[in-house]
């Protein structure tokens, strides 16, 4: 089973997708942002775009999932924004077409929620917090940018199942996730302040500063 999750930028997609590979026995993360930022590097910063324009990025993104999803015993977590329908079309709607039991979930909340989401993730913003200049994450971000029309074409039936997260933990966004796939997880083995450590040191590894 492969287990996309779909969301805006900062609606907590990586942090489920490894909430429920540390629950899950034999279940990785296949993050298609990493094959994006390959691509992006192979090419001069004035030409670089959007990754998922690029349709050497979307034809590998089901070439390396579908190898994966065929050689790993494991379920396959895939953290994931896509919103434009055809570009879904070419990836988990491929991969359907391959016969992979694909089973799509969008993380969806109030713009306010994500915005706040973005500002504890954002390296600038943060450093701000902590020199008491808050306000709202960079502008010019493109998570931020990007936030409104992506919240509003996810809530498309095309981009179902959708699940509201605002009052959510991540834990708790893992459990209804699996649950509707019909998959248990294992208790979190690690104390609460240990297993929020866990999150939080992920939440730094994923801070890009480019």
């Amino acid at each position: 089973m492969l287990l996309w999750i779909n969301g805006p930028f900062g609606g907590g997609k990586t942090q489920t997708a490894y909430e429920i590979a540390h629950r899950l026995s034999g279940a990785v993360v296949c993050d298609p942002e990493q094959l994006g930022f390959g691509l992006h590097r192979m090419l001069p910063p004035a030409v670089r775009g959007d990754f998922q324009d690029l349709p050497a990025w979307r034809a590998g993104t089901v070439e390396m999932l579908d190898l994966a999803v065929r050689r790993h015993p494991g379920t396959v977590l895939v953290p994931m924004t896509v919103t434009d329908p055809g570009y879904f079309a070419e990836t988990v709607g491929r991969l359907r077409e391959l016969g992979h039991d694909v089973r799509h979930f969008a993380l969806l909340a109030e713009r306010a929620t994500v915005l706040r989401r973005l500002a504890e993730r954002d390296p600038v913003h943060r450093l701000r917090r902590l020199a008491g200049r808050g306000g709202p994450p960079r502008r010019e971000s493109f998570a931020v940018a990007r936030l409104d029309g992506c919240l509003e074409r996810l809530a498309d039936p095309l981009f179902a199942t959708h699940l509201t997260t605002d009052r959510l933990t991540i834990p708790q966004v893992a459990e209804r996730i699996t649950t509707l796939a019909g998959l248990r997880l294992q208790p979190d083995p690690h104390p609460p302040l240990r297993a929020a450590l866990r999150r939080t040191a992920l939440k730094i590894r994923h801070i890009r500063f480019d």
